[in-house]
């Protein structure tokens, strides 16, 4: 048996979507085919599911196979997906995940979308001061649909995130595991992120750390709340603004890269 999937990217954290119910195997079947050596290739794979409640539902495995409650770059390709195949001709849509139900509002051009507004619900602080080991600082953990333990740095580009990611992912304060981001305020309107994913490792970006990452700096004072915040990760940049009651937007980019199908 072959399966057919599109391979899609926002700004560059990938996936490949599929059509249809989730196997019993999506663990084992979501490991192996983001491989990158021996798969296709992919932060995650997203099987996109019949919904009574909205127009689509996800379910997202990393690459670890882990399943995951919410993914910003994931869910903004899905809609791009659905959009530009005719599976919903309406610029605003809803999408079912673990997390709760997401709405899209997408811009287009020329028949096919390009970037993709979210209203990813309200963030909340779940601890204010997370103590970090050896010196490292203090982090703030936030929830945006999955767990985000933010850390302000000054000095983003050379933090040791390598270091820290997998460290903190593993920290036994956080049993489910956590992403970890690294962030530098540049301006009360801009932050650089660098970013660890939970069963991912480094990625080039992520849209709920951009979002639990703006939430943060909001919290913290560091930015203000209802204006555009961007966060400038590797793959490039993301718009969050964090409203006054702690709703949280996030707007960027969405592409596909290809189309393909492999063997089972």
């Amino acid at each position: 048996m072959k399966l057919r999937f599109t391979k899609m990217q926002g700004l560059g954290n990938d996936f490949l979507l599929v059509r249809g119910c989730v196997p019993d195997n999506a663990a084992k079947l979501a490991a192996r085919l983001c491989d990158r050596h021996f798969g296709v290739g992919a932060d995650g794979v997203i099987f996109l599911t019949p919904s009574a409640a909205a127009d689509c539902g996800m379910r997202i495995f990393n690459a670890d196979g882990s399943e995951a409650g919410m993914c910003g770059n994931g869910i903004r390709c899905v809609g791009k997906y659905l959009y530009d195949n005719g599976i919903v001709q309406t610029e605003r849509i809803t999408v079912e995940t673990r997390s709760g139900l997401k709405t899209l509002t997408l811009c287009t051009e020329n028949g096919q979308v390009k970037h993709v507004s979210v209203d990813m619900g309200q963030a909340t602080i779940t601890q204010k001061h997370v103590f970090l080991p050896e010196g490292m600082g203090v982090g703030t953990a936030v929830s945006v649909g999955n767990p985000h333990l933010v850390i302000f740095t000054g000095d983003a580009e050379n933090a040791l995130l390598s270091l820290w990611g997998p460290y903190m992912e593993r920290d036994e304060r956080f049993p489910g595991g956590i992403n970890v981001e690294i962030a530098q305020i540049l301006s009360p309107e801009k932050i650089r992120m660098r970013v660890w994913e939970r069963g991912c490792g480094i990625t080039l970006a992520c849209g709920t750390g951009a979002c639990a990452s703006a939430f943060a700096a909001v919290y913290r004072g560091f930015c203000e709340k209802d204006r555009p915040i961007e966060a400038v990760l590797d793959g490039g940049s993301l718009f969050v603004t964090v409203q006054s009651d702690g709703t949280v937007m996030m707007e960027g980019p969405a592409e596909t890269v290809f189309i393909g199908e492999t063997e089972l």
